[in-house]
């Protein structure tokens, strides 16, 4: 069942195109990876789906509702943590998660504290005073702590520690876990990976591909490293090899997933000694479908 359903949204500033067309979905009980570098529309997307900007034209839904018209309603179903966290200076950091909290009318204070702690925030010192990982941990605990049934995550992790973000992740998979729905905008690409069924990538305002790691890993190539007791030869004029390099009678290079068949029939033929293997990253994916078509960047 979706929970979030965006159709052909278009977002135009002027004579600038932030968005045209995209396409969007959410599942119950999914965790979403929505990225893409900046300037490519996801700031542009959030905000629609918040009910902030108006779209140009397209849809966007959330729980059914029009995110535009219904934008009242939908916020009481929903959490968002932003990328750059402002806060009232004169409130202490317990305050506005107590805030934060009664407005999605939550008093869940066992769930607040067992954050706080595991966040290491200390509540009681004053917004003004907390560095920019403080003041995105009071958006995450104040987030985490309401019963919202779809969390929009927009960079949540800037300005964390690397404990702290795994702390984030524990939190995504047992919300996850309890059957919550999850849209991650991140640029943290080890980060997507770990924690989202599907991804969409965003360039230039279009989804240029959509789906789970496995489906998108199918497009791109595999790392291989190969020693074998005779020189292998002739390993330049396959189809879908690519970087070859050699080192200590080491070879190592990239194979298109489909040509990893034959790839391995004819590396075989020469006594294959070691043979590593490790499946494209998201960042190589990632990397592939911006090499040289990388354009002007616009508004995020």
């Amino acid at each position: 069942m979706s929970v979030l359903q965006v159709s052909e949204l278009t977002k135009r500033f002027g004579k600038f195109t932030a968005l045209n067309g995209i396409n969007l979905e959410v599942r119950e009980g999914e965790v979403f990876g929505f990225i893409g570098p900046n300037g490519a529309g996801k700031s542009t997307t959030i905000r629609i789906l918040l009910g902030i900007l108006k779209a140009t034209a397209g849809e966007a839904k959330i729980f059914g509702k029009d995110a535009w018209a219904d934008a009242v309603e939908i916020h009481k179903r929903i959490s968002y943590v932003p990328g750059d966290v402002n806060l009232w200076p004169n409130l202490t950091g317990g305050e506005v998660i107590d805030l934060f909290v009664k407005l999605r009318g939550g008093n869940n204070t066992n769930r607040r504290e067992e954050l706080i702690k595991r966040f290491d925030l200390d509540p009681s010192k004053k917004c003004r005073t907390y560095s920019k990982g403080n003041r995105q941990k009071v958006a995450l605990v104040a987030a985490f702590s309401s019963d919202a049934d779809l969390y929009i995550l927009d960079e949540p992790t800037s300005g964390l520690d690397p404990l702290m973000e795994q702390v984030f992740q524990q939190c995504v998979m047992e919300q996850k876990q309890s059957g919550k729905s999850i849209l991650l905008s991140s640029h943290i690409l080890s980060e997507v990976e770990k924690l989202c069924d599907r991804v969409g990538i965003i360039r230039q305002g279009k989804i240029i591909e959509t789906g789970t790691l496995s489906e998108l890993r199918h497009l791109t190539r595999i790392n291989l490293l190969v020693k074998t007791k005779e020189q292998i030869t002739d390993l330049h004029v396959l189809k879908g090899i690519h970087e070859i390099d050699e080192r200590e009678g080491v070879l190592s290079f990239q194979v298109d997933t489909e040509e990893l068949d034959v790839v391995m029939k004819h590396i075989s033929q020469f006594g294959v000694v070691k043979l590593e293997s490790t499946p494209p990253t998201l960042e190589d994916l990632f990397m592939r479908h911006y090499e040289g078509k990388a354009g002007a960047g616009g508004r995020s």
